[in-house]
């Protein structure tokens, strides 16, 4: 049985980028694997200096990938911060990574081209997440396109280690559900937290509803033929959460001319406050008896833990360190 390991990072409320690209894919293989799943806490210091925040985005997300599906029964689920032994991990494979490799990471140069402050953490962080793989035998990672990259520079670090100091880590394969990789964001670039173009999972109904009716559109009349309505931005996140007959039917209407673009929003702006609200109420089920909660990630972390330990004490003999 494949081990699968994943982790999503508490720098921000979850928007439906992280469902559908992450979060979902993730999800679904709990029935067929030996599933891993942590809240990097870690990783979030890169860019999040305020200690409360970060203990409110962990509780949140704690919260939402429970509310989501993620069944305690199927997986491991834990706080990274609560499995120290990856920090060590990242200084013993680190010791190895060549600097070339680091400088050639598109995500710490498109970050930093676009103003974030430059530092050690940003520029370590396939190190890190190399560490959050390599220390749980892990078989397969669910990422992201964007994240393809880092999973590429996790398999070099293990296969150096390995020919360094001898068979110590699994080396891990990638698993990119290419349908979803890339939600769009509200403004057509991809949805993340750092652009300000997301649609969260939970929210304000009245918030999340002007969010979505302010997506702009082109200057195009109702009555116009749109002959390129696939790439609509309100059809592209329609066909993410309704029924496949109805945004077919939506994009032919948008195609052939007399759907005009207010109505489409109000759709999409439905579908999407429907898809979700099952998982409301589990949240707020979840959210009433944190105790819960707190007891899965406790529970998680001593599972998870059982396993570094057994990791690191093989590759600290395989270095030569007692």
């Amino acid at each position: 049985m494949p081990r699968i390991l994943t982790g999503i990072t508490p720098s921000g409320t979850l928007h439906i980028g992280n469902y559908f690209g992450a979060m979902r894919p993730a999800i679904e293989l709990q029935a067929g694997g030996d599933a891993y799943y942590f809240i990097a806490d870690y990783h979030s210091m890169t860019a999040l200096t305020d200690a409360k925040e970060r203990l409110a985005y962990t509780r949140g997300i704690a919260l939402d990938w429970l509310a989501c599906g993620l069944d305690p029964a199927k997986s491991v689920f834990w706080r990274q911060s609560d499995v120290p032994e990856v920090c060590e991990l990242m200084w013993l494979i680190g010791s190895l990574t060549p600097m070339g490799l680091l400088e050639r990471a598109h995500s710490y140069k498109d970050k930093t081209a676009k103003g974030i402050s430059p530092n050690f953490g940003l520029f370590a962080y396939p190190v890190l997440m190399a560490a959050d793989i390599l220390l749980f035998d892990t078989n397969v990672v669910p990422v992201g396109k964007d994240q393809k990259q880092h999973l590429e520079m996790t398999r070099d670090i293990a296969i150096k280690f390995n020919q360094t100091y001898g068979d110590t880590f699994v080396v891990p394969e990638e698993k990119i559900a290419e349908d979803v990789a890339v939600i769009p964001g509200l403004d057509g670039q991809k949805m993340s937290k750092s652009y300000g173009n997301t649609v969260e999972i939970f929210g304000d109904e009245k918030a999340l509803r002007k969010k979505i009716m302010g997506i702009v559109m082109d200057s195009r009349t109702p009555a116009e033929p749109k002959p390129d309505a696939e790439k609509n931005l309100a059809i592209q996140l329609l066909k993410h959460v309704a029924p496949a007959d109805v945004s077919a039917d939506l994009e032919a209407r948008l195609r052939a001319g007399g759907l005009g673009y207010g109505d489409l929003k109000k759709a999409l702006f439905e579908h999407y406050w429907n898809y979700f609200a099952p998982y409301r109420a589990k949240r707020a089920e979840l959210a009433a008896n944190f105790d819960y909660v707190d007891k899965v990630l406790r529970d998680g972390a001593e599972r998870a833990r059982a396993v570094a330990t057994n990791v690191m004490s093989r590759a600290r003999k395989n270095c030569g360190l007692r």
